[in-house]
């Protein structure tokens, strides 16, 4: 990052020791949403004390944490619909206290989890609701506000459903239609509570880069909750981890996303989640090996799931500790048998290797080629064979 005046820009560097930004060091930039010494909850009790979160026009920012950690409570309070207990939220400048609803309505655009209610709406017409902060009392929209409604549902690949009855189309198509209202609004804040949901995998793709895309083009700032935390880590510029009573961490993803922490955030043993990329393993099975995997570039993958399925505990090897597939080796193997990244098998690698086959019912051999690098899994594989251990699959 650059640094003006002497002062670091924070937009990578957001993490520190308290694991927030101090009330003093968050910015007042135009248009941007903060938080300062924020306490949420319901009925006057604290669930979440002293937050200290800020969002600025072109970034996003992504609370993560287990279910009931108070994510939606923390959304839920900035956009008023529960009352703040203690401390400010700031829209720019002014706190969001001083503001009224219509004020508040121009500035800050929301995707909430609850359903709406609607009677005889179609998906063009709950859209076009976000459009009523800028009409008169009677409602009326414009040709331009019509163009904006538009735009929004083209934006989110809508139109083959807007004209249906909004009651009926699927869960999916709603949250797409309403994600379609949030931008109509024009605002320059936009909070989403779980923007993904109900959503399948290619629509969870497309409406995750249409967010990006109007964080960098529309200058917006963007405060969501998301639970996909591959995907929170492709889409965020700062992440913030809820647990118990507290913002316990925040920071760039690659800074979250490192060690063990998530891990711990979660309550998930460490070989159960590969934070890198994403990936979630099941337990591995209990028990001394009765299958040796040799495998390698994602060739083992589907028979380490297989045994996994079946509770059969099994070794896998010979891996260089960068391949594909070694995190989920580790995870689900009772043995990996591996070497660094970069560096040919050992002698010593190999002979322990060949032991453990010796020692295992069976043998599965993933490879259909062997080149320089593994060249010694040839020889285990040849080795199978003369023991007559190799099979397809168990």
């Amino acid at each position: 990052m650059k640094e003006e005046n002497g002062k670091q820009h924070n937009g990578q560097n957001m993490l520190k020791e308290s694991g927030q930004f101090p009330a003093q060091d968050i910015p007042n930039d135009a248009e941007q949403l903060t938080m300062r010494d924020l306490t949420v909850g319901y009925d006057r009790i604290p669930l979440i004390k002293n937050i200290n979160l800020g969002v600025r026009p072109g970034e996003i920012l992504t609370l993560i944490g287990p279910n009931g950690s108070g994510k939606s409570t923390i959304l839920k309070t900035i956009t008023k619909q529960l009352k703040t207990i203690g401390g400010s939220v700031f829209l720019g400048k002014e706190s969001m206290r001083e503001l009224t609803d219509s004020e508040i309505s121009r500035h800050l655009s929301m995707v909430m989890t609850e359903r709406i209610h609607t009677e005889l709406l179609s998906g063009r017409d709950v859209v076009a609701t976000g459009r009523y902060p800028y009409t008169g009392r009677l409602g009326i929209l414009s040709q331009q506000d019509w163009k904006k409604v538009d735009e929004a549902i083209a934006l989110v690949h809508a139109g083959e459903v807007q004209q249906q009855d909004f009651r009926r189309i699927s869960d999916g198509q709603r949250q797409r239609l309403m994600l379609a209202r949030a931008i109509c609004q024009d605002t320059q804040v936009l909070i989403l509570d779980e923007p993904t949901s109900y959503l399948d995998m290619g629509f969870k793709l497309d409406i995750l880069t249409t967010i990006r895309m109007l964080a960098r083009k529309k200058n917006l700032a963007v405060i969501m909750s998301l639970h996909e935390l591959d995907l929170a880590q492709k889409i965020s510029d700062t992440i913030a981890c809820v647990k118990g009573d507290r913002i316990d961490r925040v920071g760039a993803p690659e800074e979250i996303f490192s060690g063990n922490y998530v891990q711990q955030l979660y309550g998930v043993k460490p070989q159960q989640f590969e934070p890198q990329t994403g990936q979630v393993f099941m337990e591995r099975p209990e028990g001394i090996p009765e299958v040796f995997v040799i495998g390698g570039g994602g060739t083992g993958l589907a028979v380490y799931n297989r045994l996994q399925r079946q509770n059969i505990p099994f070794a896998a090897g010979i891996l260089q500790e960068n391949d594909v597939e070694y995190a989920a080796a580790s995870a689900l193997a009772a043995c990996v048998f591996s070497e660094k990244a970069f560096f040919p098998v050992s002698e010593e690698t190999f002979l322990r290797a060949k032991q453990m086959l010796d020692d295992c019912d069976a043998c599965i051999c993933a490879l259909t080629e062997f080149g320089p690098y593994n060249e010694k899994n040839r020889q285990l594989y040849e080795y199978a064979k003369k023991l007559g251990k190799v099979c397809a699959e168990i």
